[in-house]
């Protein structure tokens, strides 16, 4: 959504990008932008997405807390799900790690990742190889089978 110390979602994102490298989190390439309707489908603002490739030598659990820091730096506000917000910073998927639901440590992959284009449709083009960790199903095959109501524009 907009921010109101920049002047796009997008410029956000990016000031964003850059704050993870103070944290110990290179950025090594980025995927075309895109505009996505917000899932589920509600009365909100079209969004802003990109997929990042990173280096570091840190573990999964911190670069969360690191992105979770980052959100806080510029303004998320955590209230119920899927409400609108300023920014959202996540981890989709760290080496192939896999690592289930528990409070405060990054569930790997990103539990609702193979849902929802806005993730799949940038990290595609970032990664056209990538298969599911836990299922091994191409990204292809993810994308195919996504609901069409899903919209996804270059951005």
């Amino acid at each position: 959504m907009p921010h109101p110390n920049y002047a796009s979602p997008r410029e956000t994102l990016e000031a964003a990008l850059l704050e993870l490298g103070r944290r110990g989190v290179d950025l090594l390439r980025l995927s075309p932008w895109y505009r996505t309707e917000p899932v589920p489908k509600a009365d909100q603002p079209w969004y802003f997405n990109v997929v990042a490739e990173i280096d570091t030598k840190r573990p999964a659990d911190e670069v969360l807390l690191a992105l979770h820091a980052i959100e806080d730096i510029f303004g998320r506000v955590r209230t119920v799900r899927n409400a609108p917000r300023l920014i959202d910073l996540d981890l989709l998927d760290f080496r192939g790690e896999i690592a289930p639901p528990r409070p405060g440590k990054a569930t790997l992959p990103h539990p609702r990742m193979a849902e929802r284009a806005f993730v799949l449709r940038p990290l595609a083009d970032l990664a056209p190889d990538w298969r599911h960790p836990v299922t091994g199903t191409p990204i292809r095959e993810l994308l195919a089978a996504l609901p069409p109501e899903q919209v996804v524009h270059p951005g």
